[in-house]
């Protein structure tokens, strides 16, 4: 038997606890990550919602920005992490995305998020959401809200603009364990 993914979640603010919940459903071994040395050994890692200015400030200050540029695992970025993750950022991710897109806090709401791969309806989360204002042409549309990408991969990062992790709909988290084992296999 395999042994589970060990996955990292970012824990400097933001949804961690239900990133961490929801992995721990799907039987991966999850590791809260504050620091440069506990991203050593992981498979993969979560980089949650949150403030994404306060994210990236505390990430400076303790090197884990850099440290964040290096990981060389799949990510998942959720609202705040693929601000942190485009272009403007830590361009790891070959999009522009705009913060807050929706308007703030009392604009945020609930949708249903078409999947180019299930015609389920996946029931996104939008809290002060960013929009995807652009994409290159190899990124992935993954699940789109009114003819615009919230979810999208490009090459180990996959990256959502609302949180699946404030549902019970696991299907997003599964994709990124997926990932994640796909990655396993190449390595071995």
């Amino acid at each position: 038997m395999a042994r589970p993914s060990r996955i990292g979640v970012l824990a400097l603010q933001g949804a961690f606890r239900e990133h961490a919940r929801a992995l721990t459903k799907l039987g991966a071994d999850v590791v809260e990550v504050r620091l440069p040395e506990d991203l050593d050994g992981l498979d993969g890692l979560i980089i949650p919602g949150g403030e994404s200015t306060t994210m990236t400030l505390l990430a400076e200050s303790s090197g884990l920005d850099r440290a964040l540029q290096e990981f060389a695992q799949p990510v998942l970025g959720t609202c705040a992490g693929a601000i942190v993750l485009d272009r403007a950022h830590y361009a790891l991710a070959d999009i522009a995305v705009d913060r807050n897109a929706y308007g703030r806090q009392v604009k945020s709401f609930e949708a249903d998020v078409t999947l180019r791969d299930d015609a389920v309806p996946l029931r996104g989360v939008f809290i002060r959401a960013p929009r995807i204002r652009e994409l290159a042409p190899d990124v992935e549309v993954l699940g789109e809200l009114d003819d615009e990408p919230v979810l999208v991969r490009d090459g180990r990062l996959l990256l959502a603009t609302f949180h699946p992790e404030l549902t019970d709909d696991l299907r997003v988290h599964e994709l990124f364990l997926e990932m994640v084992r796909e990655e396993q296999h190449v390595r071995a």
